[in-house]
């Protein structure tokens, strides 16, 4: 799961500070949800922050969907109306193949070997609707930040929601 965290939690440089405030003064400015709202992507290994449109979010920075596909999706389904396991997998490979359920629970495996840091299609979607929420309330304009994880670590991605002082 992503995890969400204070902004006080972080060190910056001066000038990703000076960066970040810019694009706080900027937020600042929008009024209405749209597609072009930053993301701010912090690599902290290369002290790197790259700002993308929300819209662009998702290519740049894949979630993991692989749990939700429908054959895997279909055998939950399956165990929470009380069949057994074994005869949720032969339901399941009845109505969409053997080969099909084999190759949904492999790339299921090969993503969670490979790690997602948190950031599954659940998390992305949480996430957009905090963003999109954020929108329709008074007061200041959050704008997040997603702190990266390092590369071949087992921590999670965090989410910073930075506000103008």
């Amino acid at each position: 799961m992503v995890k969400t965290a204070p902004a006080a939690s972080l060190k910056l440089t001066p000038r990703l500070e000076q960066e970040l405030a810019r694009f706080l003064q900027l937020q600042q400015l929008e009024q209405h949800w749209h597609g072009g709202l930053p993301v701010l992507l912090l690599d902290r290994c290369w002290l790197r922050l790259q700002a993308l449109a929300v819209e662009r979010l998702a290519a740049e920075l894949p979630p993991d969907c692989t749990a939700a596909a429908p054959e895997l999706e279909s055998f939950r389904r399956c165990c929470r109306d009380g069949l057994s396991p074994a005869a949720a997998e032969a339901h399941c490979w009845r109505e969409f193949g053997e080969e099909s359920c084999r190759l949904a629970l492999k790339r299921h495996w090969q993503a969670q070997e490979r790690g997602h840091h948190g950031w599954t299609l659940q998390a992305y979607l949480a996430f957009l609707d905090r963003y999109r929420h954020a929108f329709a309330m008074a007061g200041p304009r959050p704008l997040p930040l997603l702190v990266l994880a390092r590369s071949g670590s087992a921590e999670a991605h965090r989410i910073l929601w930075l506000v103008a002082p």
